[in-house]
Parts: C-alpha cells; structure tokens; sequence
C-alpha cells in the first residue's frame, strides 16, 4: 500500500500600497518620439509584479512574452509551468479608464496561443479567440493588440487557444483599470489570483488532464508559507482585488476578524444600496470579485473555506486511518521498510509538527512557524497583518496581542469558579 501524505506550511514576504496618482488623460498627453515611464504602481501584488509600460504619442505600451519558466509554489516544490514574462500568474495589467493601451505579445512555446482579455469590452478583432477572432499567434511570432479602455474595474487575461492546457499550466494574469476621477481616502489596494494545479507526488510537471483532486492551490502563485501577507495600518480602508481562473473549483475566500462589503464583479460596480456585509465572498470560476473594509490591528487569516483547499499536496490515494488500532504494525513493517512509522490515526494534525524525509520535490508534511507553534495550513491561506503603525513597507512580525486577550488554558480555579466540571 502507498501512503501518500499532506501538507502544511506557514509565512511570507509583504508590501504596501500607496495612494493612487491618476496620471494626465492620455489623448490630451503630448505626443513624443521617446518612450515616457510609466508611473509609480499604486497596486500591492504579493508575490508577483505590474508589468511596466511606456506612453508612445499618447498610447500606453505593454510587451508580454508567452513562455515556458520554473517556479518555485513553496520552497520544496518547482515545477514546469507556463506563464508570462517568467512568472505565473502573469504581471498585473494596470492602466486608466479612457486610456488607449497597445500590448505586444510574443509566443514563445512550443504552440500556437493568443490573449483574451476576460471582462473588458473590446472590438471584435480583439477579443483573442484563436480561429474566431483572429489567426492563432504561431510559436515566435508576435502580435499586436490595441483598444481603448473603456471602463473602470477589475478583469483579466489568458489564452483562447488549447486553453485546457494553457491555463492549467499557469497562463493567467489580472488587468486593473483605475477609475479616472480617484477618490482621496487612502486606499491599500491588493491583488490575489487563485489558482489550482494537480502536480503529482515527486513530479514537477502539472497535469493539464486532471479534472479533480488537485493538490495544489496557489494566491498569486504561491502556496502558504510562501504566499505573502497584506500589510496595512489600523483605520485603513483595504481592498482586495480577488480572481479566479482556475479550471473547475468556485473559492469561497473567509477573512478573519473583519465584515466587508462586496464592492465590484468583473461585470461592473456594485451599487452601494445593494451591498450587504459578508465575511466570505464566493468567487466562482472565471470572476473578479472586489471587497473593502477598514482594518483593524491583528494578524487575521485570509483563506479558502474549503477545507482541502487550505491544506498542501494531498495525495488522494491514502489510505484512512483514523481511529484504525495499528498496535504491532510499525514493528512488522520496519523489516522491510526500516524506520516506518503509522500516521493519522489521532487525525492529521501530528503530520504538521514532525519533519520527516519528503520524496522528490514534495511539500508534504511541512509546517508553518506561528507565534504560538505551527500553523498547520496551506494552499490558499495568506495573512492579511494590520497595525496601529507601521515603520515602513517591510512584514511587522507577528501581532503582540494586548495581555489578558489570548486564548490560554484554563486554571482549575477557574474551572471551580464556573461550576466546569472535566472528566
């Protein structure tokens, strides 16, 4: 028998945002013969980037290279994907409303690909769909895309072509367009794109063929500890930009210790009268979904409810042992397999707090370090950390929680006091 094992893991890497500065309205720009740079980013995509541009005459210029590339979900597991510009997702897209933006895009697999551009409204010809649309870009061939941006909001980017694929190897990527007329609240503003691969135990190749049962499920890329915190201070106003196009599972995402109001879908803003407080947002298949609220300090969990999701590189074929009497078996199996030891008849959770040999590029068994011992989470499961004050962009540690305010043992005086009685 096989005993494939799960995984847990734990921290990351952090930035914060800055206020937006909207920039001059592009058709009243000066016409140059030199590239301008672009502007200061006034997004926050943990773990990934915004892919720079330049203006042109008035024309805002991206440049994506379609290409094959190693990256590394967590330390202990790389694989094979495909994505843009060397990372999956791919950069963050970021312009404004009313801008006339030109993206070059340059395929460098072994295939034929194109870009549709999920959720904006563009002509015809545009609108990336191989054989429909437009021919299919040829491997080394690059194409031009151009369009004005018309609207506001959150939207994204992949391929029509073998997008089964494509995307379940890693070709995605978001779009933000800013609203021209900004409001001067100071906003910090993420980006978080959900994905999910089912890469085999050992293997570094993900199975574009698998239709369940996948076992590793990314933000921006990345599977906890390696997915980064959100970092704000107290009183400000948080927006977290959700996407997913991932091949087949809808994500309800729960924040921690906070209600938010479900502001924008991919389709448009949502009127103020009709948004009520949640505190887990559904985001299903090939959506954009936006949320604010206002933080206060702690260090909050931001996750996946769907328990398998929040968990590292299952393999589906173990064996269930809970509540299974092994009394014997460790010693009758350790003649053949010396150092075997029996897991998960108490539960899973002992799998988290021991180390233990992986197979080949594996996370299974790794816990992540927590202020108060392991997290045994991962996957999609990420920190949103907010603090009366920060002293710079950097990760402010682990929340220093006022005295008397943790959850700690209870004393037997406290037990007696109460009328508890333990047996």
């Amino acid at each position: 028998m096989t005993i494939s094992r799960r995984t847990v893991l734990g921290t990351g890497l952090v930035l914060a945002a800055k206020p937006w500065r909207a920039i001059p309205n592009a058709a009243a720009a000066p016409a140059s013969a030199q590239p301008a740079v672009a502007r200061a980013s006034s997004i926050v995509v943990p773990n990934g980037s915004v892919l720079p541009s330049t203006i042109r005459d008035g024309v805002r210029i991206f440049h994506l290279r379609a290409e094959e590339l190693d990256h590394e979900i967590a330390p202990g597991l790389k694989i094979k994907a495909w994505g843009y510009n060397g990372s999956t997702p791919g950069p963050v897209i970021e312009a404004v409303e009313g801008e006339r933006v030109r993206i070059y895009v340059t395929n460098a697999l072994p295939e034929r690909t194109s870009v549709h551009w999920h959720g904006l409204f563009v002509p015809h010809g545009m609108d990336g769909v191989a054989g429909l649309t437009q021919p299919p870009i040829e491997p080394g061939k690059t194409f031009r895309y151009e369009f004005v941006l018309d609207r506001a909001g959150t939207f994204m980017y992949h391929p029509h072509a073998d997008e089964m694929t494509q995307i379940a190897l890693g070709m995605m990527g978001m779009i933000v367009v800013h609203p021209r007329k900004q409001a001067r609240e100071r906003v910090r503003d993420f980006c978080l794109m959900s994905h999910e691969m089912s890469v085999h135990i050992g293997t570094a190749r993900p199975d574009p063929l698998a239709m369940n049962d996948f076992n590793v499920l990314t933000f921006n890329g990345k599977a906890f500890p390696a997915t980064a915190p959100l970092v704000a201070e107290t009183g400000d106003r948080i927006r977290i930009r959700l996407a997913n196009l991932g091949p087949m599972d809808h994500h309800p995402i729960h924040l921690h210790g906070h209600a938010f109001e479900v502001v924008a879908t991919d389709g448009g803003p949502i009127p103020t009268s009709a948004r009520i407080l949640e505190t887990t947002v559904l985001v299903p298949v090939g959506t954009t979904r936006t949320v604010e609220f206002v933080g206060k300090a702690g260090d909050w969990a931001l996750h996946c409810h769907m328990t398998h999701h929040a968990m590292n590189q299952m393999g589906h074929d173990a064996a269930n042992l809970v509540g299974v009497n092994t009394k014997g078996l460790d010693q009758r199996i350790a003649r053949i397999a010396p150092g075997y030891m029996t897991m998960g008849t108490n539960g899973m959770s002992e799998m988290a707090h021991m180390q233990m040999e992986q197979p080949r590029n594996s996370i299974s068994m790794v816990g992540g370090k927590g202020p108060h011992g392991v997290i045994d989470m991962g996957s999609m499961f990420t920190i949103v950390k907010v603090r009366d004050k920060l002293a710079g962009d950097g990760d402010p540690g682990w929340y220093q929680a006022p005295a008397g305010t943790t959850a700690t043992e209870a004393t037997a005086d406290e037990l007696s006091r109460d009328g508890i009685k333990v047996t």
